[in-house]
C-alpha cells in the first residue's frame, strides 16, 4: 500500500476533472505530432489506450520510461527480472518513436513494448483495463496525475526507480508542495539515481528517499555495426578524428572553433558531430559552411572524403558506432545548460571523455569518472581544443583515460543493479506477505 498523503489536493482534483473534457485537444495534439514525425502512424491508437498486443496470461509487471534515456535504464531491469524468472511477463512503455525503435532492437525475448497513453482518464483506464499490471515501476520523472492515480487504484505495488528531479523542476514543484507530495505518496518505493536527486525527492516527498546509484550505470554497451565501422575507418584512412556526441544548439559553434584551432597541429583532422536531435543536421551543416569548413551529412549518404572537415552523424541509433570509431569523445549538453548526457556510454566503449561544466543530470557519475582519471572538464572552445590536442598527440594518456573510464563504469554496474533490484523485490514481497 502507498504511504503518505491520502487526501487529493484541490488543484489535482481540478486538473483531473478538467482533463475529462480534453480528449478532442489530445487527439488534435496527436495528429500534429504525427505530422511532425513524432508519432508512429501504425501504432497511434496505443496513445489513446487501445492495446496493440494481446495480454499474456498470468501476473504482469509494467515498467515505464518516457524517452531514450529512461528506456536505457529500463533494459538492465528487464534483463534482471527475466533472468531471475524467465516466465515473468514484462510490459515496457515509452512515449517517443526513437525509444520505441530502441526497445524493438534491444528488449529481451518475451518482453512487450507499447506506447504509453496520453494522460487522459479514459485513455489511461483503457490501457489499465487491458494490461491489468500487478506491479508498476516508473523510471526517472514521469509524474502524470491521471496515470499515477489510476495505476495506484489497480496495481498491488508501485515504485519510482532512478528517480530524478532537475533543479528547475524542483523549483517548480516547490510552488505546488501538496500536489507533488500526494503524487509521490502513490509510490510504495522511491529510489533516487544519485545523492542530489535523493535530497530533492526527500524534500518534496516528506520521507527519506535512498539512492543506490544510477541504473544507467548498468546498461549494456550501445550497439554498433562492425561492417560499417570498418567501412568508415577505411574512409578516414588513418586521419586524426574526435567525436562530439549528443550536442545541442550553441555547442556546435564551440566544436567548430575547436576544430579550426586544431587544424595546424592535426593535419587532415576530421571532427565528427552527432547532434542529440538528428533533424538539426542541415542547421549544423550551414554553421560549418559559414565558418569555412567542408561538412558531410550521413543522413544524405555523403561520404567522408579527402575534402571533409566535419562529418555530421545526423542519424538515429548509431551513437554506439561513432563511440567505437573515435577514442576521444566530448559528451554534449554540457557546454549549454542541458545538464549533460550519459558519459558511461562512451566509457564502456573505450573513449577518453571530455565534458563541459553543466552536468547536473549526471553530477556524481562525472565526478567519479574525473576522480578515476577517465574524464576531463572543459569550459569553452579554447579548453576543448587544448584537451583534444593533448589527447591526439599523446596515445598513452588517451589510453589511460579510456581504461580508467571503463574500469569506473564496470565497477559500479553490477552493484547498482543488484542493490536496486534487491530493494524492489524485497519491498514488493514484503508488501505481498502483509
Amino acid at each position: 500500500m502507498a504511504t503518505g498523503v491520502n487526501s487529493e489536493p484541490f488543484g489535482l482534483k481540478l486538473y483531473r476533472a478538467a482533463s475529462w473534457a480534453s480528449a478532442p485537444v489530445a487527439r488534435m495534439m496527436l495528429q500534429r505530432r504525427l505530422r511532425d514525425g513524432k508519432e508512429d502512424p501504425a501504432r497511434l491508437r496505443e496513445r489513446i489506450g487501445e492495446a496493440g498486443r494481446a495480454r499474456p496470461e498470468g501476473a504482469l509487471t509494467w515498467i515505464h520510461g518516457a524517452s531514450v534515456g529512461e528506456s536505457l535504464s529500463v533494459l538492465p531491469l528487464v534483463e534482471a527480472m527475466k533472468g531471475a524468472d524467465p516466465s515473468i511477463n514484462v510490459l515496457v512503455t515509452t512515449g517517443t518513436v526513437t525509444s520505441a525503435r530502441l526497445m524493438a532492437e534491444r528488449l529481451p525475448a518475451g518482453a512487450i513494448h507499447q506506447f504509453v497513453p496520453i494522460d487522459h482518464p479514459l485513455f489511461v483506464r483503457g490501457f489499465l483495463d487491458h494490461w491489468r499490471p500487478e506491479k508498476a515501476i516508473f523510471v526517472e520523472s514521469e509524474f502524470w496525475p491521471n496515470l499515477l492515480v489510476e495505476t495506484r487504484r489497480r496495481a498491488r505495488f508501485m515504485a519510482l526507480v532512478n528517480g530524478r528531479i532537475s533543479p528547475k523542476s524542483f523549483d517548480d514543484w516547490k510552488a505546488k508542495p501538496q500536489a507533488i507530495r500526494f503524487l509521490l505518496s502513490r509510490f510504495d518505493v522511491l529510489i533516487a539515481q544519485d545523492r542530489q536527486n535523493a535530497e530533492r525527492l526527500t524534500a518534496l516527498a516528506g520521507r527519506d528517499v535512498p539512492t543506490y546509484g544510477n541504473l544507467k550505470n548498468a546498461a549494456p554497451p550501445l550497439p554498433g555495426d562492425a561492417s560499417e565501422e570498418a567501412r568508415l575507418l577505411a574512409a578516414l584512412d588513418g586521419r586524426p578524428t574526435w567525436l562530439a556526441a549528443s550536442t545541442h544548439p550553441g555547442e556546435e559553434t564551440a566544436i567548430i572553433a575547436a576544430h579550426k584551432a586544431l587544424e595546424s597541429d592535426a593535419a587532415g583532422l576530421v571532427s565528427i558531430v552527432a547532434p542529440r536531435h538528428p533533424e538539426r543536421g542541415a542547421e549544423i551543416a550551414a554553421i560549418a559552411a559559414a565558418s569555412g569548413l567542408r561538412a558531410r551529412r550521413r543522413s544524405k549518404g555523403e561520404p567522408i572524403d579527402q575534402e571533409t572537415d566535419l562529418y555530421i552523424a545526423d542519424t538515429l541509433g548509431e551513437l554506439g558506432l561513432f563511440y567505437r570509431l573515435s577514442s576521444i569523445a566530448f559528451v554534449g549538453g554540457s557546454l549549454v545548460e542541458k545538464g549533460g548526457h550519459n558519459p558511461l556510454e562512451p566509457a564502456r566503449l573505450g573513449c577518453a571523455i571530455l565534458h563541459g561544466p553543466n552536468v547536473f543530470n549526471f553530477a556524481e557519475t562525472y565526478a567519479d569518472l574525473r576522480g578515476e582519471g577517465g574524464a576531463g572538464l572543459v569550459r569553452n572552445d579554447r579548453e576543448l581544443a587544448t584537451a583534444v590536442k593533448r589527447l591526439l598527440a599523446d596515445d598513452m594518456t588517451q589510453r589511460a583515460m579510456a581504461e580508467a573510464a571503463k574500469r569506473s563504469a564496470d565497477a559500479c554496474a553490477a552493484r547498482v543493479l543488484s542493490d536496486v533490484v534487491g530493494a524492489l523485490f524485497q519491498t514488493s514481497e514484503a508488501g505481498a506477505a502483509a
